[in-house]
């Protein structure tokens, strides 16, 4: 049996808030099936999860990413299983409701050393956005292509929008100075959560129980009020089309963003560091 609406009603459906309609449309195009049953999937790579998977997905990742904070995967499979149905769609509505932003959604961009010249970022002024990227990829020894690919998404367009947060996570540290240690993580955790809503974001800030005293109390003192300062008035920086701020002064995108640099946590821990070694020498 078929369904159709009449003109009437097509009117007056054209009149729901924008929200509502989301909500409708993500309601009607889910499907439910079983395990042995799956859809087929939206796009290469993706799995469809029932509700029951995707909330085991959740809860399992998030345990075991808190006890285990270097396993990149587990913290990729926790942003996805709790980034639907509300918040990835809400990036994708930002990036929407930006030029540039729509632009990453037609061109697709993706960053990874195939991309992106390595070496002809070293290459760049000291202050550029690529030499500093660069420089703190060299520093931390770290590669642009260690990103999972995204799976667990069920909307095409919204994997594309996780896909390019995630890789996008490295520019992040690189303007804003912060380090991959647990406490540089968390810091910078606590930044994205205050600037995208991501609840992978959020509930990666629980790691500041498995710090150091004088690490929590750095964080709740200078890193956790930086973030959530800088993270809510910052603009939205998945609308930051990297590829083509390469060679712009990282400080007149900071300014433009609306991020200010925070203290230098390498520089404060290695201070740190050289006081309780010079106290034990005394």
């Amino acid at each position: 049996m078929s369904l159709s609406l009449s003109p009437g009603l097509y009117t007056q459906a054209a009149r729901l808030p924008r929200e509502l309609l989301t909500v409708c449309s993500i309601t009607i195009a889910t499907r439910s099936f079983s395990v042995l049953h799956r859809p087929t999937p939206n796009y290469p790579g993706h799995v469809p999860l029932t509700s029951i998977e995707r909330s085991g997905l959740a809860v399992g990742s998030a345990i075991m990413a808190f006890f285990n904070p270097y396993r990149a995967d587990l913290i990729a499979a926790c942003g996805e299983a709790t980034a639907t149905p509300y918040f990835i769609y809400r990036l994708r509505d930002a990036m929407l409701s930006s030029p540039t932003g729509r632009r990453i959604l037609r061109d697709r961009p993706r960053i990874s050393s195939k991309t992106l010249s390595m070496q002809h970022l070293r290459t760049l002024p000291t202050n550029a956005v690529g030499r500093c990227y660069a420089d703190w990829l060299d520093r931390e020894g770290v590669s642009p292509d260690t990103r999972d690919s995204v799976k667990y998404i069920d909307d095409e367009e919204c994997a594309y929008v996780m896909q390019r947060y995630r890789e996008c996570h490295d520019f992040y540290h690189a303007i804003t100075g912060l380090p991959i240690v647990r406490e540089g993580e968390v810091a910078l955790k606590a930044f994205e959560f205050a600037n995208t809503l991501l609840p992978m974001t959020g509930l990666s800030m629980f790691a500041v129980m498995s710090l150091k005293p004088a690490e929590r109390r750095r964080f709740f003192t200078i890193y956790a009020p930086w973030a959530l300062t800088n993270g809510l008035k910052a603009d939205e920086l998945i609308n930051v089309y990297w590829e083509e701020q390469l060679e712009r002064s990282v400080e007149e995108l900071r300014e433009e963003l609306g991020i200010e640099k925070p203290l230098d946590l390498r520089e404060i821990r290695r201070a740190e560091k050289e006081r309780k070694k010079a106290q034990k020498a005394t």
